[in-house]
């Protein structure tokens, strides 16, 4: 079974969890921001993703699973555990593993082109991976690299993109998982504070997830499948 971690109601795994339910792979979603306490130990699960949210990873005053999260994320490092983390999952990987995480230089909301390094072009994750499709940003935190991790993807606007920690430990700053959905709710929820004044910007979003929505969900697939072979690979 792999365990879904989810830190606020409207952001979910979206297609990651349409792939897995094709692929009959069993999951636990568990939801921190409604009060749900994290499993004891990360290795009875094949693998574990962490979502997003809004909060920065260092509000431990503010939401209290955020520390019970750290030590859950280091113990799962440990044990060597497949790790997938997206947006605040990445930068919880790059905080669990000793690295800061501080202000993007740009505040990403919306389409961008990522381009991998020479590691990331090496990477099992991102096999087939093409460099010419954009993927769904919205964040305006970065990671830094830890001391045992890899930069595995960059961007002009915010440089750390995808990192590696260890063996099959991972951390995409971007979202590959949204819907239709997700980005009217992301809109409602978070446009007043992250585009104030921007409206005709969260239409356009919504415009363009149309005109890319084939090659962003095929670029998905393809990263979620490669993320199934590493969690084979690693059983």
């Amino acid at each position: 079974m792999i365990l879904i971690v989810k830190h606020i109601d409207i952001e979910g795994p979206g297609t990651l969890g349409d792939f897995l339910k094709a692929r009959g792979e069993a999951f636990r979603i568990v939801e921190l921001g409604a009060g749900e306490p994290l499993p004891p130990d990360p290795k009875v699960f094949k693998a574990v993703v962490v979502l997003g949210g809004p909060m920065n990873v260092d509000e431990e005053d503010r939401f209290s699973f955020l520390k019970p999260e750290n030590d859950f994320i280091q113990k799962t490092l440990k044990a060597g555990v497949p790790y997938l983390g997206i947006c605040l999952g990445s930068q919880l990987l790059a905080k669990a593993a000793g690295a800061r995480v501080v202000k993007s230089p740009v505040k990403e909301i919306g389409w961008y082109r990522v381009a991998l390094t020479a590691e990331g072009k090496k990477d099992p994750l991102f096999k087939g991976y093409r460099e010419a499709d954009p993927i769904y940003h919205w964040h305006g935190d970065m990671f830094q690299i830890p001391s045992n991790g890899k930069l595995l993807a960059s961007a002009e606007g915010c440089p750390h993109q995808a990192l590696k920690v260890g063996e099959n430990a991972y951390g995409l700053q971007f979202h590959v998982e949204v819907t239709d959905k997700s980005i009217k709710e992301w809109c409602d929820e978070y446009c007043a504070t992250d585009l104030p004044g921007r409206m005709g910007h969260a239409k356009s979003m919504m415009e363009d997830y149309w005109k890319h929505k084939q090659v962003f969900d095929a670029q998905a697939q393809r990263l979620y499948q490669n993320f199934l072979e590493i969690i084979t690979g690693a059983g």
